[in-house]
């Protein structure tokens, strides 16, 4: 599995934020702490990233011509909070892939506890090396992950795998406005220099070989409810199991000033869902 330091920056899917402390000295970034640590943190949580249920079902409103033979294949699906919802709402078969086995792991477990065992399974492989063979699915999913490898080359690399026809949905960091404060814009220029606006994402998608079907905002309950207040007790729970531990604390350190960095900054930016058709 080959990831450089920008994809152990991100990680996973689904960790599907930007973990830079630009408040300290060090500006310590989320690939400089174990990854075992941070699986831990995250597999306490049912969302790995800003979504939820609502979200997963309007970006599918978008997508027809599904059916119980349609091959899925969510990418970066982490523990599968969205893709159990996604399974929910479509009869074919759905393949999660995600880096890392803990995520997987829940991911088949979460299918089992629902009854979807038989149509969804989790996988462990890396987004830069799908296994699937060309124009082999119907739909490809990424919430969140698509940066990873960065929101470009995933259109690029990942449309072979579609047949034509067949629908792309990803959710992506991008600007709301053509202007933002200077030490935001520095933050993500350093994190993700990809992050741009809505309509040069949807050009970047045509571009990329697909029509441009629908981009939505996802509101703020997304990272609010979904996402942040499930934190807050995972990270009492996380600072006692691991007390004492700098490294811990550190880390809680940035999830929390990630918090804080959207509450002053959600005029900006957020995540948005696009959706194309690959032609």
């Amino acid at each position: 599995m080959k990831f450089d330091n920008r994809y152990k920056l991100f990680l996973c899917h689904n960790f599907k934020t930007i973990y830079f402390n630009i408040m300290s000295n060090d500006n310590k970034s989320i690939h400089e702490f174990d990854l075992n640590l941070i699986c831990d943190y995250f597999s306490n949580l049912e969302r790995q990233g800003p979504g939820s249920p609502e979200v997963t079902i309007k970006a599918l409103s978008f997508i027809d011509n599904l059916t119980d033979k349609s091959q899925i294949s969510d990418i970066g699906c982490g523990s599968g909070g969205q893709t159990m919802v996604l399974a929910q709402h479509t009869t074919g078969t759905i393949q999660g892939l995600d880096l890392f086995p803990t995520f997987i792991d829940l991911f088949n477990l979460n299918a089992a506890k629902l009854n979807l065992q038989e149509r969804v399974k989790g996988i462990i492989g890396s987004m830069d090396d799908l296994p699937f063979h060309q124009e082999e699915l119907d739909l490809i999913w990424s919430e969140g992950a698509i940066y990873n490898i960065g929101f470009e080359r995933g259109l690029t690399e990942w449309r072979e795998f579609l047949k034509t026809g067949g629908y792309i949905a990803v959710s992506e960091a991008s600007w709301f406005t053509d202007s933002r404060p200077v030490d935001l814009n520095e933050f993500w220029m350093d994190a993700y220099p990809e992050i741009d606006t809505i309509p040069n994402k949807v050009g970047q998608m045509q571009k990329a070989g697909y029509i441009p079907v629908a981009s939505f905002i996802l509101p703020e309950n997304c990272w609010l409810e979904h996402f942040y207040y499930p934190q807050d007790r995972v990270q009492v729970d996380f600072l006692k199991k691991h007390a004492g531990k700098e490294n811990v604390k550190e880390f809680i350190a940035n999830q929390r000033h990630e918090t804080q960095l959207y509450y002053k900054y959600k005029a900006f930016y957020g995540y948005v869902f696009y959706i194309g058709k690959k032609y």
